[in-house]
């Protein structure tokens, strides 16, 4: 179940990144809203990680956290932010998905 949670947290990481990325293209009430929903997604994260890591390794759960909402927000960087999405970039992003699937796997 804290593997669940940790999972969930890791996706809100990518939701709180997409508001910041969303509110920056935003203006007025509209930027409000996502700086809203910046504060309500990264609440949320950090209460499931907080709930995750009472069972879990604080070093295992960390990063396969941030590696969920790194892989995930650049995923988001390119297909919701036209970011380029280079041979190099991909490779990384792969061997990162990697590293996290081994930390899952040598974990208690």
């Amino acid at each position: 179940m804290n593997w669940i949670l940790l999972i969930i947290a890791g996706l809100f990481e990518v939701a709180f990144a997409t508001c910041l990325g969303k509110a920056k293209e935003a203006t007025g009430t509209e930027a409000t809203y996502w700086y809203i929903g910046f504060l309500v997604c990264l609440s949320i994260s950090m209460l499931l990680l907080m709930k995750a890591t009472q069972e879990l390794p604080i070093g295992t759960a960390y990063a396969v956290w941030t590696g969920i909402g790194a892989v995930g927000t650049v995923l988001i960087g390119i297909f919701v932010f036209k970011e380029p999405a280079t041979f190099w970039r991909l490779f990384f992003i792969t061997t990162l998905i990697a590293s996290i699937i081994g930390l899952k796997f040598v974990s208690n």
